[in-house]
């Protein structure tokens, strides 16, 4: 008698290929892993490649609170050209000549992305206005506008200005930049604003992530690795490296994965945190409640 494997359970950090989205890699993964139940945290474009946290079986509960952190790119930012999507996917909509645009007026306008600020979201995105995503809305024609809203741009450089010319022999620039931002920043709608401060239009040419929280590019596997080698991250050192840690006595343990509001220490940073038992396991994932810890999901 033939018994079923056992899928493997945890998280997968993928290097993904350009011209797959997200949805692509999660359903290459449910073959790799020999189950359905796989998920993602944060949508990467198909354009762009790098880092895309997928989690196995119960890791998948982590998902939701791993997409909140903070996230880091490398980038590729044409000025010169606007597109219909702000990338390199979308019709181009406009050229103009950007070879007079100095370095002065690019780090100024980098310096007004920098920080706590407020940005519109590209119109091709998931974003949801009145339940309908911004995306089916703009491929209908539909006119529509996109409220701003507030994101951190915690580093945004600038490492090197490429003169080159574009298809239609536009002189333009491309600017090679690193951006580290919370999650919910569009880098494409970094570089259409970046574009109309400059005067000349902007968008996204290249697009790649190189870490979501403490998960970085070096942790990453290619698909076709994967396929050779699948390899884990078990929950709990997923779940010790992206949270704050509380150990605590099987009595806790087992109140607290019972849902019962225990009062917390005192921790620094915010954000969920993993409560770990005496034998070293990992057992639930809470967040603080008006000094009370609050289960969002059990895991033993």
């Amino acid at each position: 008698m033939k018994h079923k494997s056992t899928p493997p359970d945890g998280l997968v950090i993928v290097d993904k290929p350009a011209g797959f989205t997200s949805h692509d890699v999660v359903a290459k993964m449910r073959g790799i892993a020999k189950t359905r139940r796989v998920g993602h945290a944060g949508t990467l474009d198909p354009m762009a490649t790098g880092v895309l946290v997928l989690g196995v079986e119960r890791a998948t509960k982590l998902l939701g609170h791993l997409a909140l952190t903070e996230k880091e790119y490398v980038a590729t930012i044409r000025l010169g050209q606007n597109t219909v999507t702000d990338d390199a996917e979308g019709e181009i909509t406009s050229s103009t000549d950007a070879s007079g645009v100095t370095r002065e007026a690019i780090d100024a306008g980098i310096a007004k992305l920098t920080g706590d600020i407020m940005q519109v979201p590209s119109k091709v995105s998931a974003i949801k206005i009145d339940g309908v995503r911004s995306y089916k809305r703009a491929r209908e024609g539909e006119d529509f506008e996109i409220p701003a809203r507030p994101v951190t741009v915690s580093s945004f450089t600038l490492h090197a200005v490429l003169p080159a010319e574009a298809e239609d022999g536009t002189p333009v620039q491309d600017l090679l930049v690193s951006v580290v931002c919370s999650s919910g920043t569009y880098v494409r709608a970094l570089a259409r604003d970046l574009g109309a401060d400059t005067g000349v239009g902007g968008h996204l040419t290249a697009l790649r992530r190189t870490r979501v929280g403490p998960y970085r590019i070096n942790d990453a596997r290619t698909l076709d690795q994967l396929q050779e080698e699948l390899t884990v991250m078990p929950v709990a050192e997923a779940a010790a490296a992206a949270f704050r840690r509380w150990d605590v006595n099987e009595e806790q343990a087992r109140l607290l994965g019972n849902g019962v509001r225990l009062r917390l220490p005192l921790f620094e940073g915010s954000g969920p945190i993993a409560v770990f038992g005496p034998d070293g396991r990992f057992k639930v994932l809470v967040e603080d409640h008006q000094g009370r810890a609050k289960s969002l999901a059990v895991f033993a």
